[in-house]
């Protein structure tokens, strides 16, 4: 009787921790189209307008508005696409009091269910330059 007990008390326990092992892969809705958002930002799919302001004087210090990819590199490094082989880096300043403000413009289409992967090859086998150096 005892190792019957045992036995289910096992089972039970292996049950949980395969629900629990199932549940851990388990994302919201929310965060899943946040996640797929931000890669089609990163490629950008994503119209945004970004506007800096001084958080004192309520004044906007500065604005940047287009297909824009956003990282933090203890300022705001602002990575946008102007045209098919035109992108253009704008490194923005923060302090203490000032701060930014990025709104999407558009709406997108992005899946919840499914995580975007963007596979380049030209990232894994990066072209080379032979040029030779002038003499």
């Amino acid at each position: 009787m005892i190792r019957k007990s045992r036995t289910k008390i096992a089972a039970a326990i292996l049950a949980l921790g395969v629900a629990a092992a199932a549940l851990t892969g388990c994302t919201s809705d929310a965060k899943k189209a946040s996640e797929n958002i931000s890669t089609a930002a990163d490629n950008f799919e994503v119209q945004r307008l970004i506007v800096g302001i001084n958080a004192i004087t309520d004044k906007v210090l500065f604005s940047v508005e287009g297909r824009c990819s956003i990282a933090r590199d203890g300022d705001l490094v602002v990575t946008c696409k102007h045209g098919e082989n035109d992108y253009r880096k704008h490194y923005l300043g923060l302090s203490d009091n000032v701060t930014f403000i990025s709104t999407q413009l558009e709406g997108i289409d992005v899946s919840v269910y499914h995580t975007r992967i963007i596979l380049k090859p030209e990232n894994i086998l990066p072209g080379f330059d032979l040029s030779v150096g002038r003499q």
